[in-house]
């Protein structure tokens, strides 16, 4: 048995071009903000925030920095 070390794994670059060459459905802004208001009323603050910034990234299109 041979072993190769160490071990050959992608990059993070590589990983986010292959990333970006998928196409990611966006859901309906209706959907993203029915989703935020059942997580607010259950009290889930991690799903609030990220419904939240779902919302943004559908009202906005795309995101920069």
């Amino acid at each position: 048995m041979s072993s190769k070390w160490p071990i050959p794994r992608p990059t993070e670059n590589a990983a986010l071009r292959a990333a970006d060459r998928v196409a990611r459905m966006v859901p309906p802004i209706q959907v993203v903000l029915a989703d935020l208001l059942a997580a607010n009323q259950l009290g889930d603050r991690h799903g609030v925030n990220l419904c939240a910034h779902r919302a943004a990234r559908v009202a906005l299109g795309e995101v920069g920095e």
